[in-house]
C-alpha cells in the first residue's frame, strides 16, 4: 500500500505548475484562559484574487502541518487546532487545472484518496479541531472544514457552495458523506444538487449557519478574534453546541428521490455526476464515513476519467477566462469615453437596454420613439424597476433618485442625441426601418458617437451602407431576457473601424456582459446555429413525425427546455422571421416552415396550452394541431437526434470556414452564455466530438483531443 505522502508525491510530479498553497502553524494563548491553541493558516501567497486551491503539493502541505500538530495534540502540548485562510478566501477546493493532466484512472484515484487521507486526519486528532470559514469557500475547501468537530463563518462571507456536480464531478472530498449526516439529506441534497444544478448557486455566511453548517455565526470585521474567543469558551464547557438529531427514515429517502427528479428535469439522465452523488447520498444513511469515502474515491476516479467532466472545466474556462479576453477585441487604448447614452425606441427590448445602461454605466440615458406615450411608457418602465430593486433593498434611495435622475424621454432626436457618444437603436427588425433610424440618428449626433444596432440577424454592413460614416456603425446584439443572459455578440460590418470597435467591447465590459465578436454574416452565432437547429426539428414534423418524438429526441442533450418551449418564448413570429433572412441567404440549407407559418398567421403564441388540470405540462393545442399539414415519412427518436446533430455540426463546420468567429471554442461560449446550452456539455462542439457526429459529417473533430477531452 502506498502511503499519503507517496501518493501525493506521485500526483504532485504529474503537476508541476500547481500554485502551491502553504499551511502555516502558528501558537498563542487562547483567550479566558482556556489554553494553547495551534491554528492552520492555508495561504498561497497572492492577493484574493488568486484564490487558494487544492493540488497535490499543497495537500502534502497541509499534511505536514497535521503531523506537527497530531504530535503537539498527543503530548498534551495544545488543547485545540484550528484551520483559516487568508484575508477575504478559505479555499475555493481542487485546483483543476490539474485534473485535466490527469490521464489514468489510479491518478484520478489517488487524488481522492489522497484528499481524504489529509482531510480525515483533522476529526482523528487527539483534541478538537475547528474551522473558520472566513471567507470564499467551495468544493474541498468546505470539505475540510466538514472534518472539523466546530465550525464558525463570517457574515461577510460571499460565496460558499459545493460547486462539483455543476462541472462534472461529486464532492469527493467528503462532502456527499458527511453534509447529510451533519445537517439531514433533504438540505444536502439542496446544497450538492439543487444549487450546482441551478448555475452553481452560492450560499451567503448567514444561509451557511442557518443551514447547520457552521456552528456559529460572526461579523466579517473581527470574524477571526470573535472565534476564538467563542473557541475557548467551548473547549472550557461555558458552550455547549447542540444539533439537531438528523432523520434517518423516510425523510432520508424522500430528499435522495427529490434530488433525483431534480437531476431529471435539469440533465435528463445526460451527465451522470449528479446521479453519482445521490448514490452516495443514499448510501451514506447509515452514518458510516469511510464506507461513503471509499464511494465518493470511486465515483470521483471515474468522473475525472469521463467526457463530461472535461466538458465542465472546459466550459468553465471559456466563460470565466476567455469571455473576459474576447479574441479579436482591438487594443482597449482606442477605446473612447462614453457619458451619455441613447436608445431609439422605447419598446420592451429598449427599455431594458435603458434600464442595465443606466445601472452599469451610471451615465445619462436618453430613449426617443415616435410617440410621447411610448416615450412616456419606456421611462415608466425604467423608474418601476429602479423602484422594485429599491423594494427589495438592492439600493437605497439616494441611488433609486439619481437613477431616476439620469433617464429621460423625448420625441426629437436631434435634442436628446446631440451630446451622446453611444446611440443604440432596438426598432423593428427591418432593414428599411433601421436604416431610416441611422440616417436620421447620423444627422443630429456629434461625429465621435458609435451607432451600434440590436439586430438579430440583418447584415450591419448594409444597413451602414448609405450613411457618410459607416465606420462607426456596430452590431451590438443582446439576448433575451437582457438582464439574465450574459452574451452580447459585438459585431464587426465590413467598414467597422477600431476605435467604434474597442468602444464597443469597453462598453460590453462595463454593462458585464460576455463579449465575443463576430462577422458580419448572416444571424451571426446563436441565432444561426439554433434556426437550423430548429429548422431540422420543424422539417421533421412537415415530413411527418409526431411533435412528442421530434421533441423527446432532443432530450439526451440535457438542454434547459424543449425546441417547441423555446419557440414559444422567442416568439414564433421572431423565429419565422429568422428562418425566413436566412432562408434568403442559404436557401439550400435553410427552410421555411409552412406550419411555422401557418401557427404565426393564427396568431398562436406557441404550439402547446398549459393546464392547471395536467400540472401546466405543455400539451399541444388542439387548435395547433388542426393547423398542421403533415407528410407521411415518421421517424424514430435516433433519426431525428441523427439529423439534427447532422445538420448542426455541418452548420458550425461552415461557419468555421467562414471565419465567422475566431474559433470552435467562440461558438460554444455563445451557446452557454446566450443560449443556456448546458455546462456538462461544454456548449456543443465537444459534445459532437464525443458522439463521432462531427467526423461523421465533417471528416474531423471540432476540438483537439485533450481540449474538452481525456488526453491520448
Amino acid at each position: 500500500m502506498s502511503t499519503t505522502a507517496e501518493l501525493l508525491k506521485g500526483a504532485a510530479e504529474l503537476f508541476p505548475d500547481e500554485v502551491v498553497t502553504s499551511a502555516h502553524v502558528r501558537h498563542f494563548e487562547l483567550p479566558a484562559g482556556a489554553g494553547r491553541f495551534a491554528l492552520i493558516t492555508l495561504d498561497n501567497g497572492f492577493d484574493h484574487t488568486k484564490p487558494t486551491t487544492f493540488g497535490p503539493q499543497s495537500l502534502a502541505n497541509l499534511n505536514t502541518a497535521i503531523d506537527q500538530v497530531e504530535a503537539e495534540a498527543a503530548n498534551g502540548e495544545i488543547v485545540g487546532v484550528g484551520i483559516t485562510g487568508k484575508p477575504f478566501i478559505f479555499a475555493v477546493g481542487a485546483d483543476l487545472k490539474g485534473v485535466e493532466l490527469l490521464k489514468k484512472h489510479d491518478e484520478a484515484l489517488a487524488i481522492g484518496k489522497g484528499g481524504h487521507d489529509v482531510f480525515k486526519r483533522l476529526s482523528a486528532l487527539a483534541v478538537p479541531t475547528f474551522a473558520y470559514y472566513n471567507g470564499a469557500a467551495m468544493g474541498g475547501g468546505v470539505e475540510v472544514g466538514l472534518h472539523c468537530t466546530y465550525r464558525t463563518v463570517s457574515k461577510a462571507l460571499p460565496a460558499f457552495s459545493l460547486p462539483e456536480v455543476f462541472l462534472g464531478l461529486v464532492p469527493g472530498w467528503g462532502g456527499c458523506a458527511i453534509l447529510p449526516n451533519l445537517i439531514g439529506a433533504e438540505k444536502a441534497v439542496s446544497v450538492i444538487i439543487e444549487n450546482s444544478l441551478n448555475q452553481n448557486r452560492q450560499l451567503k455566511g448567514k444561509q451557511v449557519f442557518e443551514l447547520g453548517i457552521a456552528d456559529a455565526l460572526f461579523e466579517g470585521a473581527d470574524f477571526l478574534e470573535q472565534s476564538l474567543i467563542w473557541t475557548a469558551s467551548v473547549l472550557k464547557g461555558d458552550v455547549t453546541v447542540d444539533r439537531p438529531e438528523v432523520d434517518r427514515g423516510e425523510a432520508w429517502d424522500q430528499a435522495v428521490a427529490k434530488g433525483r427528479a431534480v437531476a431529471d428535469s435539469k440533465v435528463h439522465g445526460a451527465a451522470p455526476a449528479a446521479y453519482r452523488a445521490l448514490d452516495i447520498i443514499e448510501a451514506a444513511k447509515d452514518g458510516d464515513l469511510q464506507k461513503g469515502f471509499d464511494a465518493e474515491d470511486r465515483a470521483l476516479a471515474d468522473l475525472i476519467m469521463g467526457g463530461e467532466l472535461r466538458s465542465g472545466i472546459y466550459a468553465f474556462n471559456l466563460v470565466q477566462k476567455r469571455g473576459k479576453r474576447p479574441a479579436g477585441a482591438p487594443d482597449k487604448s482606442l477605446a473612447r469615453p462614453v457619458t451619455k447614452v441613447g436608445v431609439v425606441g422605447a419598446g420592451l427590448m429598449a427599455s431594458q437596454l435603458a434600464l442595465l445602461f443606466l445601472r452599469r454605466l451610471e451615465v445619462p440615458v436618453v430613449l426617443t420613439d415616435i410617440d410621447q406615450e411610448r416615450v412616456d411608457k419606456g421611462v415608466g418602465y425604467v423608474h418601476g424597476e429602479i423602484d422594485k430593486l429599491l423594494g427589495k433593498g438592492r439600493i437605497n434611495q439616494d441611488k433609486a433618485n439619481r437613477l431616476k435622475g439620469l433617464v429621460s424621454g423625448v420625441l426629437d432626436k436631434a435634442e436628446g442625441f446631440a451630446d451622446a457618444d453611444f446611440i443604440i437603436e432596438a426598432v423593428f427588425e427591418e432593414m428599411s426601418v433601421k436604416q431610416k433610424v441611422f440616417a436620421e440618428v447620423e444627422a443630429v449626433a456629434p461625429a465621435h458617437a458609435i451607432l451600434a444596432t440590436n439586430t438579430s440577424s440583418l447584415s450591419v454592413s448594409e444597413m451602414a451602407s448609405k450613411l457618410r460614416h459607416p465606420e462607426r456603425v456596430v452590431g451590438f446584439h443582446f439576448f433575451n431576457p437582457v438582464a439574465v443572459l450574459p452574451l452580447l455578440e459585438i459585431v464587426k460590418g465590413e467598414q467597422t473601424d477600431d476605435a467604434s470597435l474597442a468602444t464597443a467591447f469597453g462598453v460590453a465590459k462595463k454593462l458585464k456582459k460576455t463579449a465575443v465578436l463576430t462577422k458580419d454574416a448572416p444571424a451571426f452565432v446563436v441565432n444561426r446555429i439554433l434556426t437550423r437547429f430548429m429548422g431540422e426539428i420543424q422539417n421533421v414534423i412537415d415530413e411527418g413525425t409526431s411533435v412528442e418524438t421530434a421533441e423527446k429526441a432532443v432530450e439526451p442533450l440535457g438542454l434547459p427546455m424543449s425546441p417547441l418551449v423555446l419557440l414559444e418564448l422567442v416568439g414564433p413570429a421572431i423565429g419565422l422571421h429568422v428562418s425566413e433572412t436566412l432562408n434568403r441567404a442559404f436557401p439550400e440549407r435553410f427552410t421555411v416552415s409552412p406550419n411555422l407559418k401557418a401557427v404565426v398567421e393564427a396568431g398562436k403564441r406557441g404550439f402547446y396550452v398549459y393546464k392547471p388540470e395536467n400540472g401546466f405540462k405543455p400539451e399541444l393545442d388542439p387548435e395547433v394541431a388542426a393547423l398542421l399539414k403533415q407528410g407521411d415519412v415518421v421517424l424514430t427518436e435516433e433519426q431525428v437526434r441523427d439529423r439534427v446533430l447532422d445538420a448542426v455540426a455541418q452548420e458550425i463546420g461552415l461557419m468555421l470556414e467562414e471565419g465567422v468567429v475566431a474559433e470552435a471554442q467562440d461558438i460554444d461560449l455563445c451557446l452557454i452564455t446566450g443560449a443556456g446550452w448546458p455546462f456538462h456539455l461544454g456548449g456543443i462542439t465537444p459534445y459532437l466530438d464525443r458522439e463521432g457526429v462531427s467526423e461523421r459529417v465533417n471528416g474531423k473533430r471540432f476540438l483537439a483531443q485533450g481540449v474538452a477531452s481525456v488526453p491520448a
